[in-house]
C-alpha cells in the first residue's frame, strides 16, 4: 500500500494512537521515541521504500530496513501491522507472555518484518552495513534503511560502523539518527555530549543530510533525495530533528517519557489529541 502524502498524515495519527494504547495497555513501554519517530517510520513503509509483506527473511529484490534502537518497538510493530505483515488486533498483546510482540524486536518468535533482535544499543547499523554488503555481493540493487538513537551514538561501535561503511563505498545505504536531544537519563547534552554530528559523519565520509523528522511532507522529500544520492561511492546519513512525544502536548519534548507509560486519565488527555483514522484495534 503507498499512501499520498495526506493519507500518510492520517496514518500518523493512528500509529501514535496504537503506541499510546499498546504501552498503557501493559503499563509498560516506551512512548516518547516511539511518538516522535511516527512519521519517518510512515513515511518509509507507505511511501519510500519497495518491501513485500509476505516476507521472506533475507529480503532479495526488497528494500530492507533495521532498527537499531529497539526500545522504540511499539511505532516498528504498528507500522508493520497497519502496511500487512500481520494482523493488527496481534497489537493488543505487546509485551504479553508468549506474544510475538515483544517489549524489544526478536526473531525467535518468527514475526514477520523483524530481521534482527535489537535493544542491546549501538549494534544496528554493523547489522544494516553487512546487509547492503550482501545486497552488493548478489548484484542486488535494492536499499537498505537504517534507524539509529542520538544517545545511541554514546555506543562506540556506532563509529567503527561509521567508520567502515564510507573505506567500504557501502552506497546502497540510508541511515537516519533519530536526534531529539533526549535519553532516558535526561538530555543528551547533559549526560555525554554528541558535539557536532554533521561534522563526525562527514569527516568519516558519509554524505551528510537534514530533515525535520516530525514534517511528513519534509521526511519524504528528504528520504526521497537521499535515494537519488546512492549509488555514488558514500552512504547516506540523515540527521533528523524531532521531538520526543510529538503529537501529544503533555509528553512534547520531556526525556519523562522515554519509558513511561500513561495512566488512563492521561491515555483519554493523549487520544483526544489525536484523531482515529483508520480504526483502532
Amino acid at each position: 500500500m503507498t499512501l499520498n502524502n495526506n493519507d500518510l498524515k492520517r496514518m500518523a495519527s493512528q500509529v501514535r494512537r496504537d503506541i499510546l494504547r499498546m504501552v498503557y495497555e501493559c503499563q509498560s513501554g516506551h512512548p516518547g521515541g516511539s511518538l516522535g519517530c511516527t512519521d519517518y517510520f510512515v513515511a518509509l513503509y507507505f511511501k519510500i521504500m519497495k518491501h513485500d509483506p509476505s516476507f521472506n527473511m533475507d529480503g532479495k529484490g526488497e528494500d530492507i530496513f533495521f532498527l537499531s534502537n529497539g526500545h522504540i518497538s511499539p511505532v516498528f510493530y504498528s507500522v508493520l501491522a497497519r502496511s500487512g505483515y500481520f494482523d493488527v488486533e496481534e497489537l493488543k498483546t505487546f509485551r504479553k507472555i508468549n506474544s510475538r510482540v515483544q517489549g524489544h524486536p526478536t526473531t525467535h518468535e518468527g514475526l514477520p518484518g523483524i530481521r534482527i533482535a535489537s535493544g542491546s544499543l549501538g549494534q544496528g547499523m554493523s547489522v544494516a552495513i553487512g546487509a547492503a554488503l550482501a545486497k552488493k555481493m548478489n548484484k542486488d540493487h535494492s536499499l537498505v534503511f537504517s534507524l539509529h538513537g542520538d544517545g545511541e551514538l554514546q555506543e562506540g561501535q556506532n563509529w567503527e560502523a561509521a567508520m567502515f561503511a564510507p573505506f567500504n563505498k557501502v552506497d546502497n545505504l540510508i541511515s537516519a539518527v533519530d536526534v531529539n536531544g533526549q535519553q532516558i537519563d535526561g538530555p543528551t547534552d547533559k549526560v555525554l555530549g554528541l558535539a557536532d554530528l554533521h561534522q563526525k559523519f562527514s569527516a568519516f565520509g558519509w554524505d551528510v543530510m537534514h530533515a525535520d523528522g516530525n514534517d511528513m511532507d519534509g521526511i519524504v522529500t528528504a528520504l526521497e533525495e537521499a535515494k537519488t544520492r546512492t549509488g555514488k561511492g558514500k552512504p547516506v546519513m540523515i540527521l533528523m530533528k524531532t521531538v520526543m512525544g510529538k503529537g501529544v502536548d503533555f509528553m512534547e519534548g520531556s526525556h519523562k517519557w522515554h519509558g513511561v507509560a500513561p495512566n488512563e486519565k492521561q491515555l483519554g488527555e493523549a487520544l483526544s489529541q489525536l484523531e482515529e483514522t483508520y480504526g483502532d484495534f
